[in-house]
């Protein structure tokens, strides 16, 4: 969430970097601007009150101990008048400070000055790539087809229990799963990541405190009885550990790391793009999350970047980093990076991680705040990642690392698995 007294002091500024993203701010910084006034003019008021009636109750005390009684039933009068003007005043103020807050929700994060305009993903910028792309043998197929060839996902016995986009793993299939989540674990942990296991439901203040909430309210399974969210993602529920906290300055950073599954609604249309593994319901996700000092957010912005690459190094995967345009980044991000795989038997690029700086923008919400050197509370940065989403990764393994012998397991996954091919 935008600070007020930010948007105040720069209302261009705010709306001119909005519309990088393509949305129009211009209406609701109006309000808030607006609405902020009247909630500072409405705090003197009351705050004027209150003093009078304070002076009001010591002059009621001195009268009574000079004997004044009919002086101080007058003033007790006056005073009674008082509290019900401040009553409806203080009434006034709430409903001021929840319409500022809503309409503070609707706002964006400020796009980073880096953040390339564009409007859509094609205008991204590619500013990292590495690996060679596998030439496979004939006849190579898809991962859905490989999936169904070796008996190691079965999608339509997803559909039977749950319906599209909740694919059932199995055998090696189910292994190769637990292998992968396994080994993003051991890889963040060796690189200082505490690991959490945390809750796969949250509720409305956690949802609203990493800006899933209002934003992204139609893509979240929502369970009504007793309004809790399944989680879109790790970093809600690991992120709002630390709601509400005033950190020491010698904490920081806080380095973070955790296992979910993760739920959204928004399957999508249909077709190749979006068949097997491209785009579930429910997919697996290991997920970093970093708690910094304002100063230091982007240097640890790159070291998350320089650590996803790592990864998949190792995988001996080929892929790409994308600095995303300010038209395909997300609500609360300041500036994200995107990491595709190229999946051969596709001949097309696969999103598998986004890793991103939201600045204060999380922090704000949250309460987030750790004390500074000079004693002073300030709102930390807050930055995470997918290191690494599961389901397209998985198809990128399957798809290029298949042979007519079967589907050859990375070197570094073996361990985890106890087997080195799926046949």
């Amino acid at each position: 969430m935008l600070q007020v007294h930010f948007i105040r002091e720069n209302k261009e500024e705010v709306i001119t970097r909005l519309a990088k993203k393509n949305f129009e701010a211009t209406a609701i910084v109006e309000l808030v601007v607006e609405l902020d006034e009247k909630r500072r003019n409405t705090q003197v008021e009351l705050d004027n009150l209150l003093a009078e009636s304070n002076k009001l109750s010591k002059d009621i005390g001195e009268m009574m101990k000079n004997g004044e009684k009919a002086k101080a039933e007058i003033l007790k009068e006056k005073t009674t008048q008082i509290r019900e003007n401040s009553k409806t005043l203080n009434e006034t103020l709430n409903a001021i400070a929840n319409q500022l807050q809503d309409e503070l929700y609707k706002l964006p994060n400020l796009p980073a000055e880096i953040v390339p305009f564009g409007k859509t993903p094609e205008e991204n910028l590619n500013v990292f790539e590495e690996g060679d792309i596998p030439k496979l043998h004939e006849g190579a197929l898809p991962h859905w087809e490989l999936a169904k060839k070796y008996d190691i996902i079965d999608f339509e016995l997803g559909v039977k229990i749950a319906g599209a986009g909740f694919p059932v793993y199995k055998g090696k299939g189910a292994k190769l799963q637990r292998a992968l989540i396994s080994y993003f674990l051991d890889k963040n942990t060796d690189a200082g990541y505490k690991e959490y296991q945390v809750p796969h439901l949250v509720n409305e203040a956690s949802a609203y405190g990493t800006g899933q909430l209002p934003d992204k309210d139609g893509q979240m399974y929502h369970d009504a009885t007793d309004n809790l969210y399944l989680i879109p993602t790790a970093e809600v529920p690991v992120t709002n550990i630390f709601r509400d906290d005033l950190v020491s300055e010698n904490d920081l950073p806080i380095l973070c790391t955790g296992y979910t599954p993760c739920f959204r609604r928004e399957a999508g249309s249909y077709g190749a793009h979006v068949r097997g593994l491209n785009r579930l319901h429910q997919f697996d996700k290991v997920e970093i999350v970093r708690i910094e000092k304002p100063e230091n957010s982007y240097a640890a912005l790159d070291g998350m970047v320089e650590h996803v690459k790592e990864i998949l190094q190792e995988l001996k995967l080929p892929y790409r980093v994308l600095r995303l345009c300010g038209g395909d980044m997300g609500f609360a991000s300041a500036l994200t990076y995107d990491f595709e795989v190229f999946s051969t038997a596709q001949d097309r690029w696969l999103e598998i991680s986004s890793v991103s700086n939201f600045e204060t923008f999380q922090a704000n919400r949250l309460k987030l705040r750790y004390k500074d050197a000079n004693g002073k509370n300030q709102l930390a940065h807050t930055l995470n990642g997918s290191s690494l989403a599961l389901p397209r990764v998985l198809a990128g393994l399957l798809e290029n690392y298949q042979t007519p012998e079967g589907i050859v397991i990375p070197e570094v996954l073996r361990r985890y698995t106890g087997f080195d091919i799926i046949n």
